[in-house]
């Protein structure tokens, strides 16, 4: 690649936005040339502006620690700078989905980490590794914009993003039931031990709305496209419940399944040590080698251990024994804030530009 891709991050101060910085330095296509904040922010350097709000344990790139924070509504001014933008956003829903229709509308694509477009039925919601396939619909949605290369694609919820890989491969033997538990870092709700104090030596079962992401998205992930939509797949019949945890990062997922042809526990181990998706054939520069890991040990996988498995990237895979209820249960990991949150953006931008559907102005 000749010269680098320009990119905004729009909400580059909060903790998504930080890990966004963060994993895009000395990225091999991509270049930050613009961060954008809450006007609170606007203005300031990114140093200033993230001063006693830094939450990540790696150092602040230093090549943005001067770069001046624009207000993310001088969208004409950001969308003349880059070539698309990440947008990590906190604000109203409603506000969210309208906010990233109009960047899209500047012809800047909008990759996106908030929930706000999930169920909008153009917007692709997309694992690369595992639907691809759903990016043909970005034609649909930019007919619907009146775009001729704007659009939105969004990622999915971090909740499912560790359950989800681990199913996929087994979807020729038809789920049709699954209960999963979700077990979910302090970093999913944008905390630290420092700011959260009383989730030391604590667990809360129950984290708003999360139950129900982690029981219909897989769904959309699943579904296929008709027209000028996605319709959801009907199976498997997901049943979650989801708690929040005292553990930093790493979101852990204990997973019953039923088939309607119930898998050997060997063939379920081949189709994980083997599967491979379009980031893995096309060697994206953040694509994870192996994408599935599976742990022989029984205490395995590990937050503390395994969530960095493949630079954040991996889904790590461990304790698969015959179920006296279901077929099968098992525990499977994922990072939150990388595969299940910035990471995942970035591989999802990847591959648009991969795939041709993001160029440069």
């Amino acid at each position: 690649m000749s010269s680098k891709f320009k990119v905004g991050v729009i909400g580059g101060t909060g903790f998504v936005g930080q890990r966004f910085v963060t994993l895009l330095e000395n990225h091999p296509w991509f270049e930050v040339v613009c961060i954008a904040a809450s006007e609170r922010s606007a203005g300031k350097t990114y140093a200033e502006a993230v001063e006693g709000r830094w939450k990540l344990n790696v150092q602040m790139p230093s090549s943005l620690k001067d770069l001046i924070v624009k207000n993310i509504n001088q969208v004409d001014e950001i969308a003349d700078q880059v070539d698309f933008v990440f947008c990590a956003v906190d604000m109203d829903k409603e506000k969210i989905k309208a906010f990233e229709e109009v960047y899209a509308k500047t012809e800047t694509p909008v990759v996106s980490n908030n929930s706000a477009h999930r169920w909008t039925s153009d917007v692709p919601m997309v694992i690369p590794e595992i639907n691809p396939g759903h990016l043909e619909i970005i034609e649909k949605q930019k007919n619907r914009l009146g775009t001729k290369r704007g659009f939105i694609a969004v990622k999915p919820n971090c909740s499912i993003q560790s359950y989800v890989p681990a199913i996929h491969p087994l979807m020729s033997y038809n789920p049709q039931k699954i209960v999963v538990s979700t077990y979910q870092a302090i970093s999913g709700a944008g905390k630290v031990f420092k700011d959260w104090p009383e989730m030391e030596d604590n667990l809360i079962p129950y984290i708003s709305g999360e139950e129900e992401k982690s029981e219909k998205e897989p769904l959309k992930i699943w579904g296929h496209i008709e027209g000028n939509q996605i319709v959801k797949a009907e199976k498997p019949v997901i049943s979650a419940q989801c708690y929040r945890v005292p553990v930093s990062d790493g979101h852990m997922a204990s997973v019953s399944v039923s088939f309607e042809k119930k898998p050997s526990k060997e063939e379920i181990f081949s189709a994980w040590n083997s599967y491979k998706g379009k980031p893995q054939i096309l060697g994206l520069p953040s694509a994870p080698k192996q994408f599935l890991k599976y742990f022989e040990e029984d205490n395995r996988p590990q937050t503390k251990l395994d969530r960095d498995y493949e630079n954040g990237m991996g889904i790590t895979i461990g304790r698969l024994r015959e179920d006296k209820i279901f077929d099968y249960k098992f525990a499977c990991l994922s990072h939150n804030t990388i595969r299940g949150a910035a990471g995942g953006a970035i591989l999802i931008a990847e591959l648009l530009v991969a795939e041709g559907y993001i160029e440069k102005k």
